[in-house]
């Protein structure tokens, strides 16, 4: 009995494991060239606090002389840092013209003077959670340890945000979930989406949504929207949309659902590289999966959840394929031989 209860255990070992939850998570908010950190490192970040200011319409200017004035008020010019600009001419009409050079990110010297990265139009980057600075790194991106935990996705888009969390559950999806009275919030939706409901969602004043799956078309098309929002140069409010499970068309997994309902009417944030959804306090009251708990991934079941039971050996699927397999006991009383590769189980 004991060698028995072993194998189970070994075998179940085999099915791939998905952690629930991740304890103070990293974040990285990816910077370009002409973006202004606004933060250090080691600098603890409360949430909505400044921490760039980014670039819509980036350019290459000239900047200040490598070598003379700028060198005496300067010593220690180099690559990265950024420069305040000339200021205007001092007295008379001359008050008004424009900056001898613009301020903006050095780049590299050329004949004699420093190019820089500049623009005319900024968007702020705000902490979507309250954390610490670990990396900023002029031209690349910033790196932050944030507070609380987190649910990893597959994929996300959009620009980092936060906002009550709330669910929108249901056959009519995200489109019968819309009106003016979800502003500011982060939607979970169970139902049917696409990319159209998402550009709907964003204009009542949503703040993000979080769905079990996206296609890829969809996901593209929103990326496109995101691109012509900032071409038009109107302010963008923070939006983000974050797919837990990829592609294809699965419900919410059990205990993914469960912690979201435990954390309803909370503040959330969407953290777009990597996905993760960052919540505090950062130990909802929900109870932990059993350690026996499987999600079937593909085939015929796929969507459905329950209970390992044992280890199948070698079975035979469709087209022939002889794949290791698993005796289930799902949910609704029905016992199952699935593939291991078509499970997944929460720890």
């Amino acid at each position: 009995m004991t060698a028995d209860v072993e194998t189970d255990d070994r075998d179940l070992e085999l099915v791939p494991a998905r952690r629930l939850l991740d304890p103070e998570p990293i974040a990285r908010f990816e910077l370009a060239p002409g973006d202004r950190i606004l933060v250090a490192e080691g600098d603890r970040v409360s949430v909505g606090m400044g921490l760039a200011e980014r670039q819509r319409e980036p350019r290459v200017d000239d900047g200040p002389p490598v070598a003379g004035a700028a060198e005496v008020d300067h010593p220690a010019l180099r690559a990265g840092d950024w420069w305040p600009g000339d200021g205007h001419e001092a007295g008379g009409p001359l008050r008004r013209r424009h900056p001898r050079s613009p301020a903006g990110e050095l780049l590299h010297p050329e004949d004699g003077r420093w190019r820089i990265a500049t623009g005319s139009h900024v968007d702020v980057l705000e902490a979507p959670a309250a954390g610490t600075v670990l990396e900023a790194i002029p031209g690349r991106g910033l790196t932050i340890r944030l507070a609380g935990s987190a649910l990893a996705g597959t994929s996300a888009a959009g620009i980092p945000t936060r906002g009550r969390l709330e669910r929108a559950i249901g056959e009519t999806g995200l489109r019968g979930a819309l009106d003016v009275g979800r502003a500011g919030a982060i939607l979970v939706v169970d139902g049917r989406i696409d990319s159209e409901a998402i550009i709907r969602a964003r204009a009542t004043g949503v703040r993000g949504v979080i769905a079990a799956s996206l296609a890829g078309k969809d996901l593209r098309d929103l990326q496109a929207s995101e691109a012509r929002q900032r071409a038009s140069l109107q302010p963008l409010a923070p939006f983000a949309v974050l797919v837990l499970d990829g592609t294809a068309r699965r419900p919410l997994a059990g205990p993914v659902a469960d912690l979201l309902g435990a954390l309803e009417g909370r503040e959330v944030a969407i953290v777009v590289d990597p996905p993760l959804v960052v919540f505090n306090p950062p130990n909802p009251a929900i109870p932990p999966p059993g350690r026996d708990r499987v999600r079937v991934m593909g085939g015929d079941l796929v969507g459905r959840e329950g209970r390992w039971l044992r280890g199948a050996g070698l079975r035979r699927f469709p087209a022939g394929v002889l794949l290791e397999a698993a005796t289930i006991a799902l949910d609704d009383g029905e016992v199952a031989t699935v593939a291991l590769a078509d499970l997944e189980r929460f720890v």
